[in-house]
């Protein structure tokens, strides 16, 4: 897959998965799905949830996660917070560009690069908070945010990335 293609796959996602209310109920409610999915499957993920401001609204680490998979969840808030887009859409933008965090000027101790950030925006508003996934290959962590989002939105048609893609 070419990497303007892989921009506007993750494009439209950001399109499709805003919401028009998002309220503690919804994070609960988005919480529960994110963690139904790492049980139901396994997978070793910490997930969060996080206002702009950085409080801590839902946070679950799944068994074998360490404080390695927090920092990366912190530094992936960063990203989303400062871009105001998805930590992938930003690294594929960047990639594109031939830019790396540090030519932007960015400390790669603080700013991820790559995916399992995603922005909660709420429709007319913009951007209010961020949802963080890590424990999987990035575009994995992106994807499940993104199905998680997308079936607490009863989106549809969303599309996603090919997990094996190479950008």
């Amino acid at each position: 897959m070419e990497i303007d293609q892989g921009i506007g796959i993750v494009e439209k996602q950001e399109e499709l998965l805003q919401f028009t209310h998002f309220n503690r109920a919804d994070v609960w409610k988005l919480g529960k799905e994110l963690v139904t999915k790492i049980q139901a499957e396994g997978l070793g993920l910490s997930v969060s949830i996080r206002r702009n401001d950085g409080f801590v609204l839902f946070q679950y680490c799944a068994e074998g996660t360490t404080t390695n998979n927090e920092y990366w969840m912190t530094k992936k808030f960063n990203t989303v917070h400062e871009f105001e887009v998805s930590s992938l859409l930003n690294t594929l933008r960047m990639k594109r560009g031939n830019q790396t965090l540090e030519s932007r000027g960015l400390d790669p101790n603080v700013y991820a690069w790559g995916g399992g950030g995603f922005p909660i925006r709420l429709k007319g508003t913009g951007l209010i908070g961020v949802a963080m996934a890590s424990g999987l290959p990035d575009l994995q962590d992106h994807d499940v945010l993104v199905e998680c989002i997308g079936r607490h939105l009863k989106a549809r048609d969303v599309p996603h990335l090919p997990l094996d893609s190479k950008f």
